[in-house]
C-alpha cells in the first residue's frame, strides 16, 4: 500500500508512513521488548529526513503540504538522541571520576581513618581516638561508653560542639578513672538542639587495610575493624 505525496504523483510506502507515526506492528513490538536498531533514535531520524526530502521534491509549491507535524517529530527525536548521547557521555565521566576516587582511596591503605561506627577497642596502656559528628551546632554533647554486658562504664561530657567532625583522644578509663579492662565498647553520644534531643553519629577508628569497588562503582575501604565503609563516609584522617 503507497500514499501519494504532491500533486506529481510520488508515492511513498505505507510501511515508511507507519515507521514515522509509531502506528506499526514492529514500533508497537519494541515497546514492549526494547526498541530495536532498526527503530533507534539514528534509525528513526534517518528515515523522517527520507520522507521529509521526498515530500519536498515532490510537492507543487503553489499548493505546499503541511509539514510542521513531520518537522515537530524530527525535532523530538532530535531531543530523544540528545538525551541518549547526554547520559552515554555523563556515564562516561562517572566512570573516570570513581577511577581517580579509587586511585585517592589507594593512597590510603595504612593510614588510620575516622568512619561511622560505635564500636572500639580498648587496648591496655593505649589511649583511644573516635569522633562525633554533628548536622548542626548542639549543646551538652555527651558520650556513652558501654561495656558488654550493657553498662555504661563511662560518660564523657564534651559541651557545645559546632556543626560537623570532631576528633577526641581518649584515655580509656571508667568513671571512677580507673584503667577499662581490655575488650570491646560500644559509644552513643547524645545532644540537645533547640531544647530537644539533637542527632549525634560516632565515629571510630580503623585502619584502612585495602580499597575495593562499592556501590556504582565508587571505592570503599575495608578497615582493621572489619568494616568496610564508603571513602566519602571517612570524616577524617588521624
Amino acid at each position: 500500500m503507497t500514499t501519494t505525496i504532491g500533486n506529481n504523483g510520488a508515492t511513498v510506502s505505507q510501511t515508511l508512513l507507519d515507521t514515522m507515526n509509531g502506528t506499526n506492528s514492529a514500533t508497537s513490538a519494541s515497546g514492549s521488548t526494547g526498541a530495536s536498531s532498526a527503530n533507534s533514535g539514528s534509525s528513526l531520524q534517518n528515515t523522517f529526513l527520507q520522507l521529509l526530502v521526498t515530500q519536498l521534491q515532490n510537492q507543487d509549491p503553489t499548493n505546499p503540504m503541511d509539514s510542521s507535524q513531520m518537522t515537530s517529530q524530527l525535532a523530538e527525536i532530535n531531543t530523544v538522541t540528545g538525551i541518549g548521547q547526554l547520559n552515554t557521555s555523563l556515564s562516561s565521566l562517572a566512570t573516570q571520576l570513581n577511577a581517580g576516587q579509587t586511585s585517592q582511596a589507594a593512597l590510603l591503605i595504612g593510614s588510620s581513618v575516622l568512619a561511622p561506627g560505635n564500636q572500639i577497642t580498648v587496648t591496655s596502656g593505649k589511649d583511644n581516638a573516635f569522633g562525633v559528628q554533628l548536622a548542626s551546632a548542639e549543646t551538652n554533647v555527651q558520650v556513652n561508653v558501654v561495656n558488654s554486658a550493657g553498662q555504661i562504664v563511662n560518660t564523657l561530657s564534651l559541651g557545645n560542639l559546632t556543626s560537623g567532625t570532631t576528633p577526641i583522644s581518649w584515655a580509656p578509663v571508667d568513671s571512677a578513672n580507673n584503667p577499662l579492662p581490655a575488650g570491646t565498647y560500644t559509644l552513643t553520644a547524645t545532644g540537645t538542639l533547640n531544647g530537644s534531643a539533637g542527632t549525634a553519629t560516632t565515629l571510630t577508628p580503623g585502619t584502612v587495610e585495602s580499597v575495593v569497588q562499592g556501590t556504582g562503582g565508587a571505592p570503599s575501604l575495608v578497615l582493621s575493624n572489619g568494616s568496610t565503609v564508603p571513602l566519602t563516609s571517612v570524616a577524617a584522617v588521624l
